[in-house]
């Protein structure tokens, strides 16, 4: 019986990832073979590569893409960068400070990504906070940031920082204080040791943290549009116009799957440049690299200046556009887009409590992410004893395939989805939605379960069951007890990230589904009015007030420990 154990528990988590998430990406491919659009033809069709061909020999397809990948590398090159001081300054963090100086990735990445975007083109709007700083020194204003490559670029590593930040923390954390006293004693200053041994020893998140931000900044529409303004195009926003505007539902697999393919290319590439860089974790001997000695002297003078101005930077971009939604949202203007605080009222927030625009996407929000949290965690928790305590043949591949939809993108799950849906009529639309947010929440429901089960004292649950208690009285009075912290900031976290989901959510809302991420991303993209950012602060307060109940269930910096 034990022996089978723990493939049963793994088995709904496996049942529903194939049903939501492996179904989607089938359809995707089988979409992509179609010869001609026909929303209400066969889904099995004779395959043709006609659209793969459109792409190839299309200009305009062409450029997008080639653009989307460059852009996919800059974003990735500016998180690198930021990303690394950023981390480094969270692993040396005394640990009674640590929580709370967590929150600083926390906040930003669990808000939804319209709200951060908004905060970006409050930065970069030609009445903006940069100009009127840049102005106070006598520099002529710069009106042409906004709708650029730049500002898409810099809006997108303002999403996906995060990512980076905590895929290096999760390496240089482990690094042991031993092999700094070791570097120390041999006489390497702070930037010497961080080069000669921080860095290598980081190379595993690198990897990770690189795959992870190229292939979700080369399919982001949402920052796209609202910073590029039409005038930037990427492969993520083609996607959404083939799929939704034009109903080419193969036009859009085909794109989608494409960059699917180049990204998972580009994650090979990644893994086996990088791991050339590691021979120690193939058994090759390495060859440590010494720098000249005028080199080390420049960067013993200049590495310290320049690491707290990237920490510097790196905060301002992650807390920056949050604070400058906040204050815009008091700001007595006419539009939203209007910057520089004209005065202070509270009318967009009697608008959105009272006026009743915002109160029926609230509620849909609310349901949605309440029954997707509960799925999730239902879905989750035998998963995590399945990894934690009843090791199986075949666990590791299996929990890749529940960590799949963590780097594959979200427009692709939302085009098969889409289609599955207009097949699969008597399916309800609220179910659809939950579904796509159960494979949302689900990858961050298991990591944080399994550690919470890892770190449960088994000697109480045998005291219990040396008492007479049988399992299942065992499991309720003891284990699901001893769990409740970790259940609480699992549930927690998997409602915030359902409540801001708008990437895959609007490829299948509808008139009467519509959440309030994909209703503000609406707005935004018609007519910015300054309600939007009344919202976007509550939205903003709310996951504070969250983060601070997390806090008090979990520490905050072991919410994504391993």
């Amino acid at each position: 019986m034990n022996r089978w154990l723990g493939p049963a528990l793994a088995a709904p988590v496996t049942l529903c990832l194939l049903l939501s998430f492996a179904a989607p990406m089938l359809v995707v491919a089988m979409l992509s073979l179609h010869e001609v659009a026909d929303p209400f033809g066969p889904l099995l069709q004779r395959p043709s590569l006609a659209q793969f061909t459109v792409i190839a020999t299309d200009p305009f397809y062409s450029r997008v893409i080639r653009e989307t990948m460059l852009l996919g590398f800059g974003v990735t090159a500016i998180c690198i960068v930021l990303s690394y001081p950023l981390a480094y300054w969270l692993a040396r963090m005394p640990a009674k400070w640590r929580p709370l100086a967590f929150s600083v990735i926390l906040i930003p990445l669990l808000t939804n990504v319209v709200v951060r975007s908004l905060g970006i083109i409050l930065l970069l709007a030609p009445e903006g906070l940069l100009n009127s700083v840049t102005g106070l020194v006598g520099l002529p204003p710069m009106r042409n940031m906004l709708f650029t490559h730049g500002a898409v670029a810099i809006a997108l590593a303002q999403v996906f920082m995060p990512f980076m930040v905590l895929a290096l923390y999760d390496s240089l954390q482990n690094t042991s204080p031993r092999v700094h006293e070791a570097a120390e004693s041999l006489g390497a200053s702070p930037a010497v040791r961080f080069l000669t041994v921080d860095l290598p020893l980081s190379l595993p998140g690198l990897r990770a943290g690189i795959v992870i931000v190229f292939l979700t900044s080369t399919t982001a529409y949402v920052s796209a549009t609202l910073l590029g303004g039409k005038k930037v195009w990427t492969t993520g926003m083609l996607v959404v116009q083939e799929a939704i505007n034009y109903l080419n539902a193969p036009m859009a697999a085909a794109l989608a799957l494409m960059m699917t393919a180049i990204g998972l290319a580009f994650a090979a590439l990644t893994s086996f440049l990088i791991g050339r860089l590691m021979p120690w974790t193939s058994g090759r001997k390495s060859r440590p690299v010494t720098p000249p000695k005028a080199v080390l002297a420049v960067i013993d003078v200049v590495g310290r200046p320049i690491s707290w101005l990237l920490l510097a930077a790196a905060l301002l971009l992650l807390l920056l556009p949050l604070v400058l939604v906040c204050v815009q949202s008091f700001n007595d203007v006419p539009q939203a887009t209007a910057s520089g605080f004209r005065g202070f009222t509270l009318r967009w927030y009697e608008a959105v409590l009272w006026g009743g625009a915002y109160a029926d996407s609230f509620w849909v929000s609310m349901r949605l992410a309440l029954a997707s949290m509960v799925v999730a965690l239902a879905l989750a928790l035998p998963a995590a004893f399945a990894l934690a305590r009843h090791p199986f043949r075949g666990r590791s591949v299996l929990l890749v395939f529940w960590l799949l939809p963590l780097s594959l993108p979200g427009i692709a799950i939302g085009v098969g989805m889409l289609r599955l849906l207009q097949i699969y009529v008597a399916i309800p639309p609220f179910i659809g939605l939950m579904a796509i947010h159960v494979v949302v929440i689900l990858p961050f429901a298991i990591t944080l379960l399994t550690a919470s089960v890892m770190a449960l004292d088994r000697a109480l649950e045998e005291a219990a069951a040396s008492l007479g208690a049988n399992p299942a009285r065992t499991f309720l009075l003891v284990t699901l007890p001893a769990l409740a912290p970790g259940l609480f900031a699992a549930g927690m976290v998997g409602f915030l990230l359902s409540f801001g989901e708008v990437t895959v959510t609007s490829f299948v809302t509808t008139a009467r589904l519509t959440t309030l991420p994909v209703r503000i991303y609406a707005d935004s993209t018609f007519s910015l009015e300054p309600t939007a950012h009344a919202i976007s602060a509550l939205l903003i307060a709310f996951t504070v007030v969250a983060l601070i109940l997390i806090g008090r269930a979990v520490r905050l910096d072991r919410l994504y420990a391993r």
